[in-house]
């Protein structure tokens, strides 16, 4: 169970005798919270999420609960819905905060794993366009990391992994994009220390077999055979199907070169551990 559907399970004895209905029914400014019991506010919290979870009240009402009735098992389940009800409404820093404060105080119970997974996708719903500052980027892998990591049986595991993915994928996008930038402009030396983290530290995605065929590029621009030559090895090796090794092929014979691990370096390193499986 997800999203404020999961909260109901909170509110049914409430709603069951009655009390949301008769709040709901006046105006926001009418009500004296301080009057109700933490019930009726917690109830008026989730009509609000129902009625409209991105726009609504709901944040507010869970936000009074734990102010009015603190250390109560009220408050606690409120503390969730305030980072649930704060992240639908797009405001990420009250929803990390307010996660971030019942995996304080609660870290042992049952929506500690729900409270993890929202503050970690408030930062991965913030994650801007590649060209821009990556910092969120990183916190969201790591909140994201400890929700597999920590609640690997939990129902928000799966989704957990294929965001971390995604925004793996992300980072390794943000040093193409500046790769290739160096790359148009003649910087090549800087273009291949970008390619080169690609390849190093995320070669599981889906960028690597164009960061090696963008080091072919670079390496044969600085008259550097033996590393674009090994460059074309690794990537005939390990994506001999993609376009890539077609252009850094057509390159490296184009040049009376062949795709062969030849010289020293890192890439002689990558060579040797991925395709000849000698680590030390």
């Amino acid at each position: 169970m997800t999203g404020w559907a999961k909260g109901a399970r909170y509110v049914a004895a409430v709603l069951a005798i009655g009390l949301a209905a008769g709040c709901a029914s006046k105006s926001d400014e009418s009500l004296n919270l301080e009057a109700m019991q933490a019930g009726e506010i917690f109830a008026l919290g989730e009509r609000a999420m129902e009625r409209d979870p991105r726009k609504g009240d709901g944040g507010k009402y869970f936000a009074e609960v734990e102010r009015l009735y603190p250390y109560s098992e009220w408050s606690k389940r409120a503390l969730v819905m305030q980072a649930y009800a704060f992240h639908q409404q797009k405001k990420y820093e009250d929803a990390r905060g307010a996660a971030q404060r019942y995996l304080d105080q609660y870290p042992g119970e049952e929506d500690a794993a729900w409270a993890q997974y929202l503050l970690a996708i408030s930062y991965y719903d913030q994650i801007d366009e590649i060209g821009k500052d990556q910092g969120l980027t990183f916190q969201a892998l790591q909140a994201l990391r400890v929700v597999i990591e920590d609640y690997p049986t939990s129902e928000y595991a799966r989704s957990a992994t294929m965001k971390f993915d995604l925004a793996f994928d992300h980072l390794a996008a943000k040093e193409m994009e500046i790769g290739r930038y160096y790359l148009r402009r003649g910087h090549y030396t800087a273009a291949i220390n970008r390619f080169r983290v690609v390849v190093e530290q995320f070669q599981t995605t889906s960028h690597t077999p164009e960061a090696l065929h963008r080091l072919v590029e670079s390496y044969l621009a600085l008259g550097l055979t033996g590393e674009a030559q090994t460059a074309g090895a690794i990537l005939g090796h390990n994506f001999r199907g993609s376009p890539f090794y077609d252009d850094s092929y057509r390159l490296l014979t184009g040049r009376g070169l062949a795709p062969v691990s030849e010289g020293q370096g890192w890439l002689q390193t990558v060579y040797r551990r991925t395709i000849q499986g000698k680590w030390l």
